[in-house]
């Protein structure tokens, strides 16, 4: 195959950007987009040029530090990571754009690689459980109703990739974060701070520039692995909750 690469270039987070073109032949269907990136790349080098910065890790789905959108899609035009994007989803001779996330709270730190602190931050106000549990509980100690083990399950597989964001009109985080809060809310470990997790977390995600959620779903359908849209009703309630039985506590 042969592939025309619109491709987002910029040094540094304080330098302007841009997108510059290269040709590059002789790629497999079978590689992975990120495979067809280092082909690129080895090219690049050989000619003493720049290569293209880009995230990764696991290669495997798993870690979401691949994000990059491509072709105007978060993670490119298959509902999966770009890691595990194909080059047989494309056509001999395609012209491809492939640019970092689109987002004021993931700033562009060189070329496809942006800075997702904001997620940690949101994560790092009370998506965890401190509360003491001695040492490790016998199997089965606690016993966890099965639709709210499904529940959890279906919210754990989130992978922070950022894809909900990049899709987002507004740049929004709901889907992120009422993931990580419905998690940990399903579970009985995750009660004692359920109401306190929820406060400290919307609140952190409102204080970096994440946009306002309109319910527009297109984060849900970006998403590869597959957070429902519903997660966010689902924290909203949790917040009312919260903040009502704050208001029921202070009266």
């Amino acid at each position: 195959m042969r592939l025309t690469l619109n491709i987002w270039r910029q040094t540094d987070a304080a330098s302007p950007g841009g997108m510059r073109t290269y040709e590059l032949d002789g790629v497999s269907p079978e590689m992975s987009f990120l495979e067809m990136l280092d082909t690129l790349n080895e090219e690049l080098t050989r000619r003493g040029e720049e290569p293209v910065a880009f995230d990764h890790d696991c290669r495997e789905g798993i870690c979401g530090a691949c994000g990059m959108v491509i072709n105007g899609q978060a993670h490119g035009p298959e509902r999966t990571t770009a890691c595990q994007l194909h080059m047989r989803h494309f056509s001999d001779g395609e012209t491809i754009d492939v640019e970092p996330w689109r987002a004021a709270a993931f700033p562009v730190v060189k070329d496809l690689v942006v800075d997702r602190g904001a997620f940690d931050r949101v994560v790092g106000a009370g998506g965890y459980i401190t509360v003491p549990t001695g040492s490790a509980p016998d199997a089965h100690a606690t016993p966890v109703p099965k639709p709210a083990a499904e529940t959890a399950f279906e919210h754990a597989e989130c992978i922070g990739c950022g894809a909900c964001v990049a899709a987002c009109p507004n740049g929004s985080a709901m889907l992120f974060t009422s993931a990580k809060v419905n998690h940990l809310a399903a579970l009985p470990q995750g009660a004692p701070e359920r109401e306190s997790r929820v406060l400290r977390m919307v609140e952190q995600m409102d204080e970096e520039s994440f946009g306002g959620c309109t319910l527009t779903g297109e984060c849900a359908t970006a998403c590869p692995k597959g957070i429902p849209l519903f997660s966010i009703s689902s924290m909203n309630r949790e917040y009312l909750r919260a903040v009502r039985k704050g208001g029921e506590a202070a009266d």
